[in-house]
C-alpha cells in the first residue's frame, strides 16, 4: 500500500475558497491523480487556521486574516468521500485544551500535528518571519525542537508533520552552528515515549532545502527510537500527489522501513509498503 495522508484540496492561496474546492468534483480530481501514480490511500488534512473555529484556539493576526471557512462544511463534504478526513492542526503551547475541544466531536480519521510558529513568529513564511537580522539559528532550532517535543507529548496528534520544518530555507544563513542531532534530541525522546507516527514528506524537495523531511540523521534517530512512519506529499494540487515517491521509497528502504502507518477513526495500524509507483 502507498499512502498520501497529508494533502490539501486547494492551493495555498487566501482566494481559494471552500465553495470552489470542497466539492465532489474536486475530490474526484484528487482520486484520479492518486490512481495515476499508484497511491491507494488518501487522507486530506486541511490547515486548521483556514477555519473560523481556529480563532477559538489562537488569535494570531495571520490566522485572523486566513480564517474564513467553516470546519463543519469541510467535514460534511470530505467525511463521506473515499478520502479519509483529517486535519493539519498547529500546536500552540498553552492552547492544548482549546485545541482538544475543537477536535473532539468531529469525525476525523487522523490529526496531523505541525509547528509553523515559534511564539508569534513564523518559521516558513516571509510575513511575521522569525528569520530577521537579529535571529540566532541555534536558538531558533533549539526552540523549534523543544516545541516539537511538546506537540508530541500533548497526545493531540496522530502524525507529526514535516518534523524538521525549521530547515525549510536551506543554507540561507538559517542553519545552526552545532550538529543538528544535538537539537533533535528533545523531539526524539518525546517520539520514543509516544505513539505518534513520524511523517516522511516529499514536500521538502519542493522547498529551498530541496530534501525530504526528515533529514537522514533525524530519520536514523527515529528508527532507533522505534518510531512508526506515515508517507505524504503535502500536495496542494492533484498532480502533486505522490510527488517524488520513488525517492521517498528508496529513503524508507535505506532506513529499513517496510511498513506505513494507516488510520481509521484515529486508530493506527500498519500496512506493508507497496513497491510500484509510476514516475511523475
Amino acid at each position: 500500500m502507498l499512502t498520501d495522508y497529508h494533502l490539501h484540496l486547494r492551493p495555498d492561496s487566501i482566494d481559494a475558497d471552500a465553495d470552489s474546492y470542497f466539492t465532489p468534483d474536486n475530490i474526484d480530481r484528487y482520486l484520479d491523480g492518486a490512481a495515476a501514480v499508484g497511491v491507494t490511500e488518501l487522507g486530506c488534512a486541511e490547515h486548521m487556521y483556514r477555519f473560523t473555529e481556529s480563532l477559538e484556539v489562537w488569535s494570531h493576526p495571520s490566522w485572523e486574516e486566513w480564517a474564513l471557512d467553516d470546519i463543519d462544511q469541510y467535514c460534511d463534504v470530505v467525511g463521506p468521500s473515499p478520502i479519509r478526513l483529517g486535519l493539519e492542526a498547529d500546536f500552540v503551547p498553552g492552547a492544548e485544551d482549546r485545541l482538544e475541544q475543537l477536535l473532539s466531536g468531529r469525525p476525523f480519521e487522523f490529526v496531523v500535528g505541525s509547528v509553523h510558529f515559534i511564539g508569534d513568529r513564523s518559521l516558513d513564511t516571509e510575513e511575521y518571519t522569525i528569520w530577521d537580522d537579529r535571529s540566532d539559528p541555534d536558538e531558533v532550532w533549539r526552540r523549534y525542537f523543544e516545541t516539537i517535543a511538546g506537540a508530541v507529548r500533548s497526545g493531540l496528534f496522530d502524525i507529526l508533520a514535516h518534523p524538521d520544518l525549521v530547515k525549510v530555507w536551506g543554507r540561507a544563513n538559517r542553519l545552526p552552528s552545532r550538529d543538528p542531532r544535538y537539537y533533535y534530541e528533545p523531539a526524539i525522546e518525546a517520539i520514543a515515549e509516544s505513539d505518534i507516527a513520524v511523517e516522511v514528506s516529499t514536500a521538502g524537495i519542493r522547498k529551498d532545502v530541496a530534501e525530504i523531511y526528515p533529514a537522514p540523521a533525524f530519520m536514523e534517530m527515529c528508527v532507533e527510537a522505534g518510531a512508526s512512519f506515515a508517507l505524504s506529499s503535502d500536495a496542494h494540487e492533484p498532480d502533486q500527489i505522490g510527488y517524488e515517491y520513488p525517492r521517498a521509497l528508496e529513503f524508507l528502504a535505506r532506513h529499513g522501513v517496510d511498513e506505513l502507518a494507516v488510520f481509521e477513526s484515529r486508530r493506527r495500524s500498519s500496512a506493508p509498503i507497496g513497491d510500484a509507483i509510476k514516475c511523475q
